[in-house]
């Protein structure tokens, strides 16, 4: 593991639990939305088939003359393609010359009523599917990934699947993706009731929306009415995933062990140190490979690495680094 990055933010940036939070709500949001104007008034709405019936909403933005590269953002938990770290990053990477492609996970943003099923983790196959997807439908451009948190964890997932999924991927870039999910679902559980309240709510608001796309599928009052992230997961699981117990469904896609080690597809982590939601410690515990490098600071929070409300993060940069290098 690399020396950690020098990455430092200015005095009054420096605290983990204020750079997760500026990485997606206001006062970042005008400044992003300003620097994101001409990415969104690029941008197409493309509705993916992934196969086996499935279809997600994604946002093509291409150069206004054609660009080598393809880059294909994926979103965290309960985010989406218009989450301002992915604008953020969208905004930069467009700026300098890359088409740009943010794909909405299932049940995030305004797809509830695209597919029955309700979203979980573990649907590794319909994210292969959309990039294999995205891919045919521009096979001239090289493609890259980028993921943030959890959606750091299905391009990785993506990367160790791609050789035998047909998909010739350039370069996958993970910020603070999720490693381990039983730890990280003991750090919302069990550290600050600011993560805990924000993702109940969240996926409280998304259960309502899939109800209501279809509604004689689902009776989620039980669900809806629990307030610990842990029993919601179990209730979900049991009843409509198909796993037979939460710890199965949680290792399903968990990245530490010896999941990366047929990786073969230049992958690139980015983690910080304190990162409140991700352990640091788990890093230790993914499976050593030569496509695999790890970028490490001091601080930086979960997905924030801001060092400047007004401008893109230092996390930004360093993807934009690393995939014009490539």
């Amino acid at each position: 593991m690399p020396a950690a990055a020098p990455f430092e933010p200015p005095r009054g940036l420096r605290n983990p639990h204020l750079q997760s939070i500026l990485a997606s709500l206001a006062p970042r949001r005008h400044f992003v939305a300003r620097r994101a104007r001409a990415v969104l008034a690029a941008s197409r709405d493309i509705v993916v088939d992934c196969g086996d019936g499935v279809r997600l909403l994604g946002h093509h933005s291409p150069q206004p003359e054609p660009a080598r590269n393809l880059v294909l953002l994926l979103h965290g938990w309960e985010g989406s393609a218009e989450s301002l770290y992915v604008l953020s990053c969208a905004a930069l990477l467009y700026e300098r010359g890359f088409d740009v492609f943010r794909l909405n996970l299932r049940d995030h943003g305004p797809t509830h009523h695209l597919n029955p099923e309700l979203f979980h983790s573990c649907r590794i196959a319909e994210v292969v599917g959309a990039v294999r997807a995205v891919q045919a439908r521009f096979p001239a451009q090289p493609l890259s990934l980028v993921g943030y948190s959890l959606g750091g964890n299905f391009a990785l997932r993506v990367a160790v699947r791609a050789p035998a999924a047909g998909i010739r991927l350039k370069q996958v870039v993970a910020v603070c993706p999720v490693l381990d999910p039983v730890h990280t679902l003991e750090c919302l559980e069990h550290g600050s009731w600011i993560y805990r309240n924000y993702f109940v709510l969240k996926w409280r608001n998304s259960l309502v929306k899939k109800r209501r796309a279809w509604p004689d599928l689902y009776d989620l009052d039980e669900l809806l009415a629990d307030r610990n992230l842990t029993s919601m997961t179990e209730r979900l699981v049991l009843r409509y995933s198909g796993f037979p117990d939460l710890m199965t469904y949680l290792t399903g896609y968990a990245i530490v062990g010896e999941v990366l080690a047929p990786l073969a597809v230049r992958a690139r982590i980015i983690a910080s140190l304190d990162d409140p939601i991700i352990p640091a410690s788990d890093l230790a515990r993914l499976a050593k490979s030569a496509a695999l490098s790890i970028t490490t600071t001091a601080r930086g929070g979960h997905c924030g690495f801001i060092d400047g409300l007004r401008r893109e993060s230092w996390a930004d940069r360093q993807v934009l680094a690393i995939l014009s290098a490539a």
